[in-house]
């Protein structure tokens, strides 16, 4: 299991990164480029080819299947050839409009060394391996909602300015940040759960919308990358009526920011294989157990748990469900309708809009 961890993905890493280096403008985020310490970023660069030969040789000595390997040892190779974590920066870096690879390479980063260790360590199903059916789907997915940011983010936000500016009241938002940042953060994930709630529940009740999030409920192995397999007009819709509160109630942008950073751990431990039951939070915030039951191919869970942060919500409206000690034996789709690959999965909802 220690060969599969690596397979050769730590030069990847490191290739991805070396290709930031050479064509900053184009693959770098603009606002994340002043904060890099390029120092230590040079450093990881190479330790991840060192990583990623060493365990691609190993991988392609030991083990039956030798393409992965030597995929990982090609890699790094190619990487040292294009000048490794020595790769110069030449001129001033001025693009505004980026693909977003440097933020796909640290969120994937940080996310795996956070919840595969937590997976191998306190795992709900031990049996489960870390590359399970499905997962470089899952990948391509998380690759395309973190690549595409910029432009997920602009067709999320606008929106919410173009056809809710009306709504907005300048007493109220001058009210609203002049609280403490974390009251403000408290209530933006409270606003912002209530409008996700209700439009998580539309994509499960309205056919059309349904056809989209059958993508998400594909899932029949849940972990950590799983949360990622979602259409990309699910995510659109869903998190631009999400900022629609947000935005009208003007939380200051560290509040925001706050809010996003939150998401972003906790929208992936709820999909976690880890069997955590924080059974004094259960009424409190949204466990793992509680969203595994939403993701339940059982009749009794389907429709059920569409909150993402706060039970209550679910509570309120009628549709929580939570069996004492219980997680569910099998998750997906009665049928699995949906394609596995991505390509497919993208255009599946509007084939079947054709049908």
């Amino acid at each position: 299991m220690t060969i599969s961890l690596g397979r050769g993905r730590g030069s990847r890493f490191g290739s991805g990164w070396i290709l930031c280096l050479l064509f900053p403008d184009l693959l770098t985020t603009p606002d994340a480029r002043p904060l890099y310490p390029m120092d230590l970023v040079r450093l990881l660069i190479g330790a991840f080819i060192v990583a990623g030969f060493t365990l691609g040789v190993l991988s392609t000595l030991l083990r039956r299947r030798k393409t992965l390997g030597l995929t990982g040892v090609a890699l790094a190779v190619a990487a040292t050839l294009l000048g490794g974590p020595w790769v110069e920066i030449s001129g001033p870096v001025s693009g505004t409009r980026s693909l977003g690879l440097d933020w796909f390479l640290l969120n994937l980063l940080l996310l795996a060394l956070l919840f595969v260790p937590l997976e191998r360590v306190f795992p709900l199903r031990p049996t489960q391996r870390i590359f399970r059916q499905g997962w470089d789907t899952d990948l391509a997915h998380f690759g395309v909602s973190h690549l595409l940011v910029q432009v997920t983010v602009f067709f999320t936000m606008a929106p919410a300015g173009i056809l809710f500016g009306w709504a907005a009241r300048p007493w109220l938002q001058a009210w609203v940040t002049s609280q403490p940042i974390v009251v403000q953060a408290v209530e933006a994930m409270v606003v912002a759960d209530l409008a996700q709630y209700w439009a998580h529940r539309a994509f499960h009740q309205v056919p059309l919308l349904w056809r989209f999030h059958q993508v998400h409920h594909s899932c029949v192995v849940l972990d950590w990358l799983a949360g990622s397999r979602l259409h990309v007009v699910d995510i659109v819709i869903t998190r631009g009526l999400s900022f629609v509160p947000l935005y009208v109630l003007g939380f200051a942008p560290a509040a925001v920011y706050a809010y996003l950073v939150f998401v972003s751990f906790h929208a992936v431990f709820i999909h976690a294989n880890v069997r955590f039951r924080f059974r004094a939070l259960d009424g409190l915030l949204v466990t793992p157990r509680y969203h595994h039951w939403h993701h339940a191919a059982h009749a009794e869970a389907v429709d059920r748990n569409f909150a993402v942060h706060l039970p209550v919500i679910d509570r309120l409206f009628g549709t929580a469900y939570l069996p004492a000690d219980r997680w569910p034996e099998v998750y997906g789709i009665a049928g699995n309708p949906v394609p596995e690959h991505y390509a497919a999965q993208l255009t599946y909802p509007f084939s079947r809009a054709r049908a």
